[in-house]
């Protein structure tokens, strides 16, 4: 789960680029050519293009300002071994190249950044590619030593941390093995190791060189940059396949790691695998070992891309930073870590709405959160990366991985900080993670007459008697032909009792289920089709209809009310009477009128039984049906508002004054959230969600009587432009007044938060006409079907019914969570918890006028996301037993309450209800009952009540 927490007070905070990425300038000033200059003029098109990239040579100025605009604690970044030393070998300096790093190194000291300066990255000079064979050349080990040894003298006096070479990995494998790096060769296996090997010895020979030269007065510290995947077995508990796991992480991270972080040596598994591995001398291993006072570590796109190189031996790719970080912890003996380079990259079109690059730094920067907080590993900084859009590798300009968009055509490459810069530097102001949505729990209580409900779905009815001995006349003998079967004698009658609502067996089943969630309201819909075959009053299911009074009396019995559900269609199931369906279904209005005779006969039949109505659940779902075209759409939603209307409007007219009960139909009301709150086009399409997904129903309802003007602006304006031909239908005069007001309350099924984008889409569709895409939260909680976890959703759709529809009754109508575990559903108690908590403050904070919270669902069905308290063969599940204590500690709460508030006020006939108290029990029930307590508004207590034990 996302942790909401801060880091380590002492956390620093950075941000990197690489030199060839970002300086540009490649020939100016007496710059030498590097590997990469050449590699690009003759691998990339626009090559000439990386001559000024994102400028920062010339631009040094602009880049200081984004670092001050981040706020960040360091700078890590690489210097240019050409623009130094054109030829590659150490001399007199090119002394522009001289004044641009000390120049870039005394700014950030002056704004209290740290330097974090690497040396190698990636862009060998030319010359020693083409003199010595580059890294192939041991050589090179010594040039490069000198290079540092330059460095070190140079700016060692302003430099406190130093990385010897970045992704020694890439180097290798990728610059002498695919050939998709500079130099570019596709050489032999053998070539990739053996510059692996001059890599460390390279690396080790500064170590050692800063170590007893330059540490002991510049008193800095010195690493290598090591990136790797992450790898995780395809079977968790198989033993082979976490071998193959173990095998892929150290042929990428611990080829270099084990040999520096470790015992100086190469992995085990590499040695047996490659008889040419390179050995290294007893000498060599303990000159290599150690040389690392951190361990610098890189994750991100450059440790994945290309996949198909990488060696997964058949297991599978993840992100998870959090478990690589402990498997560094477990393998190298808790090393303090340095995330040197962390990210992800959008397409090169994506200017500062990189709105997936916020999630990916949410769901990174939190794993590193959750690996110190609860892991106990020593991470003592971050490095985003990288700070500016820039040249990126083999991928040129085709992908982008800046904090700041940089238009690289303009002339002042202006840095415009991108969404992930402003979150990063929330981030960096906060030191970590603070739930902005979420208030601390609240220990309060609902009303006295709130209702606990559970939800089902369609109630099949038994289409006859279970137990046909109590209905059956005839006279059956046994046996007869030893056969073992019953044979009926023909002409014999018997007496048989009347019918019973026993007889039907799945009552009782249904019963056992409903006493043990311990609710006071049942929800259940009745199946249009089973009692009007036909579609209209010709052919009435009788038995059908007595099956659900039969479950309403029975129920009733329990001291359990049901609310009745008479139409619940589904996208797999229409639920429409045959006849209905052939003639079109809802796209046909007279099917509104065949809605409202079936309405009828339900209130004339069950009404007396049933307080609380649902005319449709989630009609505004139905466009998972009728989505040949928008029009489809919206012409199926305008009979079904109609004829939820005149189902209402027969209640009020016929059957209130008699039944007294309330009707409404539920609403899908899912929250939606602006998956970027850094950009205003997000947070409008929230709200364009919102009223065509909500405002689409509820406003004719409970508003105007009129779809929402937000619909039909939005559709007008696509319209315009030619990118939708969607004609939203009107109402007449009378519609608008049969349809507006036509509700007792506000019935909402919830299940999670959606986080909205903008993005325009052109067609005749409803979900086109929306101009909206859904984005996943990675960080977020999530169920198998991917409804993520977000409580204080709830909470906010709640208030924003009411305020938009003003001060009404609400009901929750179907709540819940799919959870795949049958004998521990951790999921679905968590969230039951949470979510009934968010009820609460809004019922107790926002006054919102909330009267029941239906849970979803009872029971569940085989082969669908398992969303009910008992699974498909009725066994119960841990969570109701939670459900169970939290209706509970709610009545307990209020009962509390009266006893406090009341109980003292308490006369029994004018006197102190204790010189009454006989035997520890006062028939409190009764009293209440009959008026003899005082009580300002007494609650409903057992008929006789322990109230010492209470009070105690």
């Amino acid at each position: 789960m996302f942790l909401y927490d801060t880091f380590p007070k002492e956390f620093l905070w950075g941000v990197g680029t690489g030199a060839f990425q970002v300086e540009g300038s490649w020939r100016k000033d007496g710059k030498g050519s590097s590997i990469w200059d050449r590699f690009t003029h003759s691998e990339f098109r626009d090559a000439n293009s990386t001559g000024t990239s994102s400028d920062s040579y010339l631009l040094l100025d602009k880049d200081l300002s984004a670092l001050d605009f981040l706020g960040v604690t360091f700078y890590q970044f690489s210097i240019s071994w050409s623009r130094l030393f054109p030829n590659g070998v150490v001399g007199a300096p090119n002394e522009k190249g001289l004044q641009y790093y000390n120049t870039l190194i005394d700014s950030l000291l002056y704004r209290n950044i740290d330097p974090v300066v690497t040396l190698y990255h990636w862009d060998l000079p030319l010359m020693l590619q083409e003199k010595y064979g580059g890294w192939k050349n041991e050589s090179i080990i010594d040039i490069f030593n000198d290079y540092a040894t330059f460095c070190f003298l140079t700016f060692g006096d302003r430099v406190k941390y130093w990385i010897t070479i970045h992704n020694p990995y890439l180097v290798a494998w990728h610059g002498y093995g695919t050939g998709v790096h500079a130099p570019g060769e596709r050489g032999k296996i053998t070539t990739v190791y053996s510059v692996g090997h001059n890599l460390i010895k390279a690396h080790a020979k500064v170590w050692h060189n800063y170590k007893e030269h330059f540490q002991p007065y510049q008193k800095g510290m010195m690493s290598i940059v090591l990136g790797s995947h992450w790898i995780e077995p395809n079977k968790p508990e198989d033993e082979l396949d976490i071998s193959k796991c173990q095998k892929s992480m150290e042929r990428v991270l611990g080829w270099f790691a084990k040999p520096i972080h470790g015992d100086g040596d190469y992995p085990e598994e590499l040695k047996n695998e490659f008889s040419f591995l390179p050995r290294f001398t007893e000498d060599e291993k303990n000159y290599i070992k150690g040389t690392a006072d951190f361990f610098a570590f890189s994750f991100g796109p450059n440790n994945f891309k290309p996949p198909n190189t990488l060696p997964k031996m058949g297991q599978n790719l993840s992100l998870n930073l959090r478990e690589v970080l402990n498997w560094i912890k477990l393998e190298y003996n808790s090393p303090r870590i340095l995330i040197a380079e962390n990210g992800w990259f959008t397409d090169s079109h994506v200017k500062t709405d990189d709105t997936t690059a916020i999630y990916m730094m949410k769901n990174f920067v939190n794993k590193v959160l959750q690996a110190i907080k609860y892991d106990d590993v020593d991470v003592f900084g971050y490095t985003a990366w990288s700070l500016l859009d820039g040249f990126e590798w083999q991928h040129a300009y085709n992908i982008r991985r800046g904090l700041f968009y940089v238009d690289f055509k303009s002339e002042k490459k202006e840095r415009i900080p991108k969404s992930s810069a402003l979150y990063y530097k929330q981030i960096i102001q906060e030191n970590g993670f603070f739930p902005r949505e979420s208030t601390p729990s609240l220990q309060a209580q609902f009303s006295c007459d709130f209702s606990w409900g559970i939800t089902e779905s369609v109630l099949k009815a038994e289409s006859v008697a279970s137990s046909p001995q109590f209905c059956d006349s005839s006279l059956y003998l046994w046996n007869v032909t030893g056969d073992g079967l019953l044979h009926r004698v023909e002409g014999v009658k018997l007496k048989t009792r009347p019918a019973q609502c026993t007889d039907f067996v799945s009552i009782k089943k249904q019963l056992d289920l409903l006493e043990k969630m311990k609710v006071t309201h049942y929800r259940f819909a009745l199946d249009w089709s089973l009692i009007l075959p036909n579609g209209d009053l010709s052919v009435v299911n009788r038995q059908v209809l007595r099956y659900y009074r039969c479950v309403i009396s029975e129920v009733l019995k329990l001291n359990v009310q049901s609310m009745v559900t008479l139409y619940y269609p589904t996208h797999t199931y229409l639920g429409l009477p045959g006849p209905l369906l052939r003639t079109g279904g809802w796209l046909n209005q007279s099917t509104a009128f065949a809605f409202q005779d079936y309405a009828a006969l339900c209130f004339r039949e069950l009404g007396d039984l049933v307080k609380l109505w649902i005319t449709i659940n989630e009609p505004n779902q139905l466009s998972n049906v009728y989505n040949r075209s928008s029009n489809d759409t919206y012409r199926a939603a305008h009979n079904l508002l109609i004829a939820h209307a005149m189902a209402w409007r027969i209640y009020d007219e016929q059957y209130r004054s008699l039944q007294d009960g309330k009707v409404s139909l539920s609403l899908h009301s899912d929250w939606a959230e602006p998956a970027n709150p850094y950009f205003e086009s997000h947070s409008k399409a929230a709200n364009r969600f919102l009223q065509f997904e909500i405002g689409w129903f509820a406003n004719p309802i409970f508003k105007t009587g009129d779809y929402p003007a937000t619909m039909r602006e939005y559709i007008g304006f696509k319209n315009r432009r030619g990118r939708s031909y969607t004609l939203l239908p009107s109402f007449t005069s009378e519609e608008k007044q049969l349809i507006k007001g036509a509700a007792d309350f506000y019935a909402l099924n919830h299940f999670t938060t959606r986080f909205v984008i903008h993005e325009p889409q052109n067609g005749s569709q409803y979900e086109f006409d929306r101009d909206i895409q859904f984005l996943q939260d990675i960080t977020c909680l999530s169920s198998p079907s991917r409804l993520a976890v977000v409580p204080w959703g709830m909470r906010k759709v709640l208030r924003w019914i009411k305020k938009t529809y003003g001060d009404i009754d609400i009901y929750i109508t179907a709540n819940g969570i799919d959870d795949q575990s049958l004998d521990n559903d951790e999921l679905r108690k968590y969230y039951l918890e949470k979510y009934i908590q968010e009820v609460l403050k809004a019922y107790y904070i926002d006054k919102v006028k909330i009267k029941g919270y239906y849970a979803f669902k009872l029971t569940e069905e085989k082969s669908k996301p398992r969303f009910g308290f008992f699974s498909s063969d009725s066994k119960g599940k841990p969570s109701i037993k939670l459900y169970n204590t939290l209706q509970h500690n709610a009545k307990l709460m209020r009962y509390e309450e009266w006893l406090s508030k009341d109980l003292a006020k308490l006369k029994f006939y004018d006197k102190p209800y204790d010189a009454f108290y006989k035997n520890n029990f006062i028939p409190v029930g009764n009293l209440l009952n009959h008026g003899h307590v005082e009580a300002d508004k007494p609650c409903e207590v057992p008929v006789y009540t322990d109230v010492r034990s209470a009070l105690r």
